[in-house]
């Protein structure tokens, strides 16, 4: 019989719906069960696409001798981690706390008032190689439950929820300045690996805000070595197995350190972070191959990962068949099968595919293993008719590979990483001029206005076949806000200006602690949880403050409300003390301190929007790598004029001078004079 999982949306709980385990979805129902029946808690926190989720799953949570003991002695719940964050965030900082370590699975046990005293990650169903196994686990704390030595697990709860308390960060600390990112800097070229590139040792994972940072400070430092450590990074996992080269798109971090060996899941938020990453460094640099690193994972993401209603789905899985990786690598017989022995061997040379394998049983992960140019000069062959004959070779493995077993796709919608998916399909388009990236990042943003928004505005986190989960999070906000904005600055729509403005506005009355300081990561008319946290570091994603401190600096320059950037400054002086012991954690808050650093860029053009001479001064802007900079439009029509206008007032008396597109330059605090030929645009 299906269990109370059956009834939700999620795909991660509903691939518990049939397990002997008496699941419930968290709520208050599930808590009041708890306490009637005077039962611990035990908590179980994954997602979808989570490899070793399945594992557990398939040892435990569908063996009925596992089954009767989490139906017996405690109140079992399953959460999507990327449904409810809040609760994820909250308890696996209880999980690092306690054992050093955390991931997911998340194994948590609860007082029946939701306060922890025991967590892991995976448990194995027997004790095997120095781990706990989950079923003496079970059965230790039942007897421990249910016995004098209760007391002391109700006490460990408590303290463990008192030591959780945010605390308010020691002291003023430093000012974050110019040294602050140059330790970010430091820090980074310290563990940079010169030979593999990336960051650190194995497992490799893609960190795109070191990235973006690496870029600006390149700007302030062009002998540092800054650029060549983005650059080559960036090309380094475009052309290791952690790319499907197949079909393109990336996996979510290397289990090695030469970007070879993927752990296969495929998520939305990375596509969007390393895609604006390739595309500001193809804004900064002009070179191809960023460019074509783009528009690849924008055609994986546009074809597999977008709902018909222009929504972006959240992930794909790692796992098809019961196994890790099966549905992307390949042997040679496959390949030559499947392309003929000529093509099929040039395929195999290029993409490292070889008889012995650099994957389990004998298979290969496709990956560029020697540069194109020098391979053509050993095949004797024209590299452009060579490139040639490898794209077609990929589309027809691609073709075949389309008939195999398809891992799960988690076709969620999540407004928070649909918001970073907005942000670089817009910036695409500022770098690259195509329309393709634009519109689907317009459509995108009206999928969330229709079915993630309330008629007051505010965010919802979840969409999937019609069904809502709840409110939204501080990077629901903060992350949509971004896409707002890059969007505006795309196409320049003041409608996206004026919606990014309501979500600040929302953010401050939702999220900021008017006491402390700084944004809390859950509303405050959300659910009470133990602690309400208050993030700031950067990991797989960018913290919600550190996207809001953006935000907020880039909608003061582009509407010249001072306050906005008060409200950015007091955040920074907030975290500060923090930010400074490790600058490196924090790389996209440090995007936003180079922003509020400057030397900032104002600029604006007057003119009519579909004229060529307005399109060609607004390409000469939006095709320039301007981290600190900001563009407007002041459109010819008067009506849309005076909306922009009541935006930006400074706008008001910019006209296209004689008829003609007009741009306004202003840098570091002084004006230009107005110019009308692009080359005359000198953005420095």
């Amino acid at each position: 019989m299906p269990n109370r999982l059956a009834q939700e949306k999620s795909p991660y709980l509903l691939q518990h719906a049939e397990n002997p385990v008496d699941w419930w979805p968290w709520g208050q129902e599930a808590l009041e069960e708890a306490r009637t029946l005077d039962r611990p808690i035990f908590l179980s926190i994954g997602y979808a696409t989570c490899h070793w989720c399945h594992v557990m799953a398939h040892e435990s949570f569908q063996d009925p001798e596992v089954a009767r003991l989490l139906n017996q002695h405690f109140v079992p719940i399953k959460v999507d981690r990327e449904e409810r964050p809040d609760l994820d965030g909250v308890y696996m900082a209880v999980c690092q706390a306690l054992t050093g370590r955390g991931g997911w699975p998340l194994s948590v046990f609860l007082t029946p008032q939701g306060k922890p005293f025991y967590a892991g990650t995976y448990f194995p169903k027997e004790t095997r190689y120095g781990m706990p196994g989950f079923i003496p686990v079970l059965q230790e704390l039942a007897r421990r439950w249910s016995g004098p030595e209760r007391a002391r697990i109700l006490e460990a709860g408590e303290q463990i929820t008192k030591a959780l308390q945010p605390q308010a960060p020691a002291g003023n600390g430093p000012e974050l300045g110019e040294a602050t990112l140059e330790e970010a800097y430091e820090g980074l070229a310290r563990i940079y690996d010169p030979q593999h590139h990336g960051f650190g040792n194995a497992p490799k994972f893609p960190s795109p805000h070191h990235l973006t940072f690496l870029l600006r400070w390149h700007l302030r430092r062009p002998q540092s070595r800054a650029l060549a450590m983005a650059g080559d990074t960036l090309l380094a996992m475009w052309r290791g197995g952690m790319y499907d080269q197949v079909g393109l798109g990336f996996h979510r971090y290397s289990v090695d350190a030469q970007w070879l060996v993927p752990h296969f899941e495929k998520m939305l938020y990375d596509q969007a972070m390393l895609s604006l990453a390739f595309a500001e460094a193809f804004q900064l640099t002009g070179r191809e191959e960023f460019g074509r690193a783009f528009r690849e994972i924008a055609a994986y993401v546009l074809r597999d990962m977008t709902a018909p209603e222009g929504g972006f789905y959240s992930a794909e899985d790692a796992d098809s068949e019961g196994e890790e990786g099966r549905f992307y690598v390949w042997t040679p017989p496959q390949v030559s099968e499947a392309l003929g022995p000529e093509l099929g061997g040039l395929f195999c040379r290029f993409y490292g595919v070889t008889p012995e394998g650099n994957f389990e049983h004998g298979r290969s992960i496709p990956h560029v293993s020697r540069d194109l140019a020098a391979f053509a000069k050993e095949e004797g062959r024209d590299p452009a008719q060579l490139a040639a004959q490898l794209e077609l070779a990929r589309q027809r493995l691609f073709a075949l590979r389309e008939g195999r077993a398809h891992p799960l796709k988690d076709d969620k919608v999540i407004t928070a990483w649909n918001g970073l998916m907005i942000a670089a399909l817009a910036k695409g388009y500022q770098a690259l001029g195509d329309e393709t990236y634009l519109h689907a990042a317009v459509k995108a943003a009206q999928f969330i206005e229709m079915h993630l928004a309330d008629s007051d505005g505010r965010l919802h986190r979840r969409w999937r076949q019609g069904h809502l989960s709840g409110p939204g999070y501080l990077d629901d906000y903060a992350f949509y806000a971004w896409g707002l904005i890059e969007l505006y600055q795309a196409g320049l729509d003041p409608a996206h200006l004026e919606r990014a403005l309501a979500l600040v506005r929302l953010s401050d009355e939702l999220f900021w602690d008017p006491e402390a300081g700084g944004y809390c990561y859950t509303p405050a008319d959300g659910e009470a949880l133990i602690i309400r946290e208050k993030e700031i570091y950067d990991g797989a994603t960018p913290s919600g403050n550190s996207a809001a401190a953006l935000n907020l600096l880039r909608l003061a320059r582009l509407t010249g409300d001072g306050a906005l950037e008060e409200r950015a400054q007091a955040l920074l002086r907030h975290f500060a003390p923090v930010v400074a012991q490790q600058p490196m954690a924090y790389t996209q808050l440090m995007n936003a301190l180079d922003f509020a650093l400057g030397p900032g860029q104002e600029v604006v053009v007057a003119g009519s929007p579909g004229a060529a001479d307005t399109q060609a001064l607004l390409r000469r802007v939006q095709g320039a790598f301007l981290p600190r900079g900001v563009l407007l439009l002041r459109p010819s029509d008067p009506t849309t004029a005076d909306r922009l206008a009541a935006l930006a007032p400074f706008t008001a008396d910019m006209q296209a001078v004689e008829g003609r597109a007009t741009a306004y330059l202003c840098q570091n605090y002084a004006c230009q004079q107005p110019v009308r030929d692009p080359a005359a645009l000198d953005l420095g």
